[in-house]
């Protein structure tokens, strides 16, 4: 020691600093390797033994090390009294004994690829796909006094909204089975069916229905959707055989023909896609397979009905769909059932009101689309193609739509609260140099003559004017995004406007938004068609749209108008 301290100064603090980096060396570093400590849905599962079977499933499929990373993902976990419960139905004792298909099926549909908790639940099917693509529907049931969250209708929802790191998930009492069966198959084996499926067969549609999904060279599925009528409902419209069937409706003696009576009644019972209740309950009309033929639907409190409709003044009763029983899953499509017979109506044409708002990419932004409050969401174009698509470039941040929400209670001088819903579609860098093209698939539009009328939010710099094109054939008139609803500052009548092409759309009334006539159209078939709006200017900036309304020639152009901020409707 006394040697040490007989060293120079420094050489005795350089010593002191190695002995202590010696020291620091030996001990054990704690170092925090998370910023987050809470757990991932996997390793959630395995600090849980009661789910350890489902966990066996996931490490069998190698989900459970993609259940692992970052994302916001929504899993329904069955207990492990669940999974006992699905070998004993399956006649098995283990889960090695389960094909791996049937057990990669059975991950894929307990997972969804996007964080949903209860709170976005509804009487119907929810929002986003499984991963193995076919929809889970949740509703409400009652056992013993007791209420509880459905899942498929057989599961029930034991606890839920358990937030996890990367996302959440609800624990359920029953293992959820994949849809294997066909439409036809679901319906042959349902004994209260049996009318139906001999008509079915008798018109050549069972076997239509029999096909596996496919997909087209476009990518659109298959799917169909089915409007069943049970023996009871046909009974009590006075029909229990097949030959009452053919005597009333086979006018041609042909079932088989398409052109024949009998083929019709079954084939306007039969929709295109995949039509769940909840997508017919905002669908103001459905297509069918009926050529050129439609069926009306509208939601009266929590009953959707079938052709209710009112035309001249007089109400013509239509029939329900029977909830309780409907949305059954099936390996290519959706089965429902309807309360009542009905048959195919004539239709005039009716006016659609169609709010570039309500499009299938915007629908599934679940969380914020129509809830109450301000919002503003991004879909960049590699997300786009289902009811909406442009021009642009994947890679291009600027080739985007948004839909931009107005927060309740905001003045209705502002432009995006004066519009209908208080939300618009917002097109980003709207030009011919970054996105000149967009294209809307409309909804259903009954064969006619309309007035098409185009609603905005006026932009008072860089944006010019915009063409409007009806499947491909462009309209006469245009729209100049500079024009604001300040065209009637002189107190000019409605009537005078109207006969120049504009209209005060929204009450209350706000100058930020306008509404413009861009032609009249002959819609030659019933169905969906394509809206394109083109921009004529290169000085891009955000454009605002907010609904287009197609009006038969001879209705009344100006009423109803729609409510400002709201979703309702105001009569003269």
């Amino acid at each position: 020691m006394k040697r040490i301290l007989r060293l120079p100064s420094l050489l005795r603090l350089t010593l002191v600093f190695f002995i202590a980096i010696a020291f620091q060396n030996c001990s054990q570093e704690k170092i925090k390797e998370k910023t987050d400590e809470t757990l991932n849905i996997t390793e959630y599962l395995r600090a849980n033994s009661d789910y350890s079977m489902f966990l066996e499933i996931l490490d069998m499929t190698n989900y459970a090390s993609f259940m692992n990373t970052y994302g916001t993902y929504t899993v329904f976990i069955p207990t492990n009294e669940a999974v006992k419960q699905y070998l004993t139905d399956v006649g098995a004792t283990s889960l090695s004994e389960i094909p791996l298909e049937d057990l990669q099926n059975i991950a894929r549909l307990h997972i969804l690829d996007q964080k949903v908790t209860t709170t976005s639940f509804t009487d119907g099917k929810i929002a986003t796909p499984s991963l193995h693509g076919q929809y889970l529907i949740t509703g409400a049931s009652n056992k013993n006094g007791v209420s509880s969250v459905t899942v498929n209708k057989s599961a029930s929802i034991v606890a839920s909204n358990i937030e996890l790191g990367n996302g959440v998930v609800h624990i359920i009492d029953k293992v959820l089975l994949v849809a294997n069966k066909t439409l036809a198959q679901t319906i042959a084996e349902n004994p209260n069916l049996s009318l139906f499926t001999e008509a079915l067969k008798a018109t050549g549609w069972f076997d239509e229905l029999n096909k596996p999904l496919t997909k087209d060279e476009n990518n659109v599925s298959s799917y169909l959707s089915v409007l069943a009528q049970t023996n009871e409902v046909f009974a009590e419209a006075g029909y229990t055989t097949l030959d009452q069937l053919k005597a009333r409706y086979s006018h041609l003696n042909n079932p088989m023909d398409k052109k024949d009576s009998l083929n019709l009644f079954i084939s306007y019972r039969i929709l295109p896609g995949l039509q769940y209740l909840a997508d017919i309950a905002v669908s103001p009309a459905l297509v069918t397979k009926a050529p050129l033929e439609v069926i009306s639907a509208k939601l009266s409190k929590d009953t959707i009905l079938l052709n209710d409709d009112i035309f001249n003044g007089i109400l013509e009763k239509g029939v329900a769909i029977d909830r309780a029983v409907s949305d059954v899953t099936a390996s290519n499509g959706v089965l429902h059932f309807v309360e009542g017979n009905f048959a195919i109506k004539k239709r005039l044409p009716a006016p659609v009101y169609f709010e570039f708002t309500d499009i299938a990419e915007f629908r599934r932004l679940t969380s914020i689309w129509r809830k109450p409050g301000a919002a503003f969401q991004d879909v960049p174009l590699s997300e786009a193609g289902i009811d909406v698509t442009w021009d642009g470039k994947t890679t291009d941040g600027a080739s985007r739509i948004s839909y931009n929400k107005a927060a309740n209670g905001t003045a209705i001088t502002n432009g995006v609260a004066g519009c209908w819903g208080a939300d618009v579609l917002e097109i980003y860098r709207f030009r011919d140099a970054t996105c000149q093209n967009i294209a809307f698939k409309t909804p259903v539009i009954i064969k006619g003559k309309y007035k098409v009328w185009i609603s905005y939010r006026q932009k008072a710099s860089k944006l010019g004017n915009v063409k409007v094109f009806f499947d491909g054939v462009e309209l006469p008139r245009q729209i100049n995004l500079h024009e604001g609803g300040n065209t009637d500052t002189a107190g000019t009548p409605e009537t005078v406007l109207e006969s120049q092409g504009y209209k005060r759309y929204a009450q209350p009334w706000s100058n930020r938004v306008n509404c413009r006539l861009v032609g009249t159209i002959d819609v030659t078939t019933t169905a969906r068609h394509t809206l394109t709006l083109q921009s004529q200017f290169n000085a891009g900036d955000s454009a605002w749209f907010d609904l287009v309304e197609f009006r038969p020639v001879e209705m009344n152009q100006l009423y109803p108008k729609f409510q400002a901020g709201g979703s309702g409707l105001i009569y003269q």
